[in-house]
């Protein structure tokens, strides 16, 4: 008996090795498309494991039955979204207590006055409609430019939420802690500061301040195991980064960049180090546009437990970052270049699956080959 579970645990090692070793080209997936109907699906988030809820940066929010594979619009979503340039409807996540709550919080650009604002909100979920909309922070990050939003949520399962705001495409933004523009927030769940940030009590810094020095901040992810937060931003031309957030620390953008400048191949700020300000874990150079970030949990695919997982944009790949110990990059690995679209959200099924949208429409459900589909 003892022989028999031996060789039994020793099986289920080897096929996930051996699935492991398999996974190095598109044709080792199974890539199912669920829908087509989704322009600019932005953000994407499950309610429960048959419903799929999914943003259009056009201002549109969509669910997604896996049961009857019918896409239906939502109702009840604000009259003020700027849909602009860059700016539109972006995330959704559902609140870790959603079971109690209800409660999916939103993240978009508000017209305020005709210039975006990156804007938190939260509402309840009603035979398809929005209700009790709630708009919990207008942030300081108003311009006339359409670009650099972030708009990127997560959950700390503490009571907090992170949101992600671009520097507006104004750079000095970045370094000034009287605007939350360029800056990674840590709130309450009701939009609040949450009372231990770094800057709270401080006369010239904004108390919903996390972390500051970020360009455009188009991913971050919790991972609630370890506590650590993680963020990837677009450079330049040239410099995307993947950071490890704490507390009051400044990433350094645009006083420091790995990144070049549009107009000519000159270096952005004052080189890539500087005192006091925090070095990239990754940097992509040449830019891949990153978009969107996942620190992969399940055992679906066993050997990207703890895979940093990201879109790109440019590049028109999925990017997966394979971290040591010490959180130090150790491989990289890009799939699913042959659907030749840019990858706008990723996110983890309940199941282990990932699901991505692209910039073209489709919503795609990717699994492995050997897997048996949703």
């Amino acid at each position: 008996m003892k022989l028999a579970k031996t060789l039994s645990a020793f099986a289920l090692v080897f096929s996930s090795q051996f699935i492991a070793a398999d996974i190095t080209r598109d044709k080792d997936l199974t890539i199912e498309k669920l829908t087509t109907d989704i322009s600019l699906g932005w953000g994407m988030d499950y309610l429960n494991n048959k419903t799929l809820l999914i943003t259009s940066r056009e201002g549109q929010l969509f669910q997604y039955d896996f049961d009857t594979h019918q896409t239906t619009e939502i109702q009840g979503l604000p009259e003020d979204i700027l849909v602009e340039g860059q700016g539109g409807l972006f995330d959704v996540k559902h609140a870790p207590d959603f079971d109690k709550t209800g409660w999916i919080y939103f993240s978009y650009a508000k017209d305020v006055d005709g210039k975006g604002a990156t804007t938190l909100a939260r509402a309840k979920l009603d035979n398809n409609k929005l209700i009790d909309w709630q708009e919990l922070l207008v942030t300081q990050s108003r311009t006339g430019n359409d670009v650099h939003y972030g708009g990127r949520i997560t959950f700390d399962g503490q009571g907090h939420i992170f949101l992600s705001v671009g520097d507006r495409g104004e750079r000095p933004n970045g370094q000034n802690l009287m605007t939350h523009a360029g800056s990674i927030l840590r709130l309450n769940m009701d939009g609040t500061a949450a009372s231990d940030n770094p800057f709270v009590g401080q006369d010239k810094a904004l108390p919903e301040i996390w972390s500051y020095g970020h360009r455009n901040p188009q991913g971050l992810f919790y991972n609630q195991q370890t506590q650590q937060l993680w963020e990837i931003e677009h450079g330049p031309r040239g410099g995307d980064e993947i950071n490890l957030i704490e507390a009051g620390k400044n990433y350094g953008w645009p006083e420091i960049s790995y990144g070049k400048e549009y107009w000519a191949p000159l270096s952005v700020g004052h080189g890539t180090h500087q005192d006091g300000m925090e070095q990239p874990v990754k940097t992509y150079i040449p830019s891949i546009a990153p978009s969107s970030l996942i620190q992969y949990q399940s055992t679906l695919f066993p050997e990207w437990q703890g895979k940093l997982i990201s879109g790109a944009l440019s590049l028109q790949h999925l990017n997966i970052v394979s971290l040591n110990e010490n959180n130090q990059v150790v491989d990289e690995q890009r799939l699913l270049d042959t659907l030749s679209s840019r990858i706008r959200n990723v996110i983890e099924a309940p199941d282990g699956a990932l699901i991505i949208s692209t910039d073209a429409g489709a919503v795609y459900r990717i699994s492995p080959a050997t897997s048996t589909k949703h």
